[in-house]
């Protein structure tokens, strides 16, 4: 695991019926994704384990230098076996943990939805093969969650995901790629899908090709002389096709990061091939504000709820 900073979660006063105590992070409940280490480890490679700087008062905990890559497991009291994996976002320079990632949990989990959040490598601290070192860590988490459904107590055909930001990248092409042959199998668990059966994405980088300068994703994966193929991989709108699962969306019309028009192509992509879609866009918002840090008074300040009215629906 990496070294991080932590802040205390901003709280609001008219949420704080609906969630959960925070959990700590890590959580007690937690596991390694790879045994041994990782694919694409260098010998001798020492990621950087350093702490980010937080601005006063930020809900978040950004985590980089993670060489053994993790999922937290949040469990609800009552569950009702849907799942969600959250995947924090950061830019690929660091992943959001609290902010994208734990307040997910005490979100959903009084809905009866058990969170899985995915502490991810970062392709930028030494890894061979770069590119593929998150979605090699997207894909096996979403096989070893199958895997072990059972003792989850979950619906390995109602586990879906919640990408955000350089995450919703990750988890736009998961959603495309999850067949992608991006490491050797190593055991069984690899032998099951790692499919979402609904994709939710929030202000998502969907294409590099139009993601503008402002969002540094990109660059921050493919470095300085990427391989051929690598942006198609990442590149939700190139490779949709009809077998895409139910696509949620949410984005703010003033973020100045990701560009809007990254959710609104995803949307006419997923209306072209009849996929299922449902798409909020909020008239603010900025970017990164995750699953709890709009203020009371935007509309889209509970939007998980919407989120998990949205899952329940599709998966009845």
């Amino acid at each position: 695991m990496g070294v991080a900073a932590a802040a205390s979660p901003a709280s609001a006063q008219n949420r704080a019926k609906v969630f959960a105590p925070t959990p700590p992070w890590p959580p007690r409940e937690h596991f390694m994704l790879w045994p041994g280490l990782p694919p694409g480890s260098p010998p001798g490679l020492v990621p950087a384990s350093e702490p980010v700087p937080l601005p006063l008062g930020t809900p978040q905990r950004w985590e980089k230098g993670i060489r053994h890559p993790y999922v937290g497991v949040y469990r609800p009291q009552q569950p009702d076996g849907r799942a969600v994996l959250a995947i924090p976002g950061g830019g690929y320079v660091f992943v959001s943990l609290i902010n994208e990632g734990v307040n997910v949990a005490r979100a959903l989990n009084p809905h009866g939805i058990t969170v899985f959040v995915l502490a991810y490598r970062l392709p930028g601290e030494g890894w061979l093969e770069r590119t593929d070192v998150p979605l090699q860590d997207a894909q096996r988490a979403m096989r070893l969650i199958r895997a072990n459904a059972a003792h989850y107590r979950i619906d390995p055909a109602k586990l879906g995901i919640c990408g955000f930001s350089a995450g919703g990248n990750l988890g736009a092409a998961l959603t495309v790629g999850h067949e992608d042959a991006v490491y050797r199998p190593v055991d069984v668990a690899d032998r099951l899908s790692a499919r979402p059966s609904f994709t939710g994405l929030a202000y998502p980088v969907t294409s590099f090709a139009s993601a503008g300068p402002t969002s540094r994703s990109g660059p921050n994966l493919l470095g300085a002389d990427p391989p051929a193929g690598a942006a198609e991989r990442y590149d939700m709108l190139a490779r949709a096709s009809a077998a895409m699962p139910p696509l949620f969306l949410i984005h703010a019309m003033d973020d100045g990061t990701v560009p809007v028009t990254q959710s609104l192509s995803a949307i006419e992509v997923a209306r072209r091939f009849k996929v299922p879609v449902e798409a909020h866009l909020l008239e603010r918002g900025g970017h990164g504000f995750g699953a709890a840090s709009l203020k009371p008074a935007n509309p889209g300040s509970t939007w998980l709820d919407w989120f998990e009215k949205w899952t329940a629906m599709h998966m009845r």
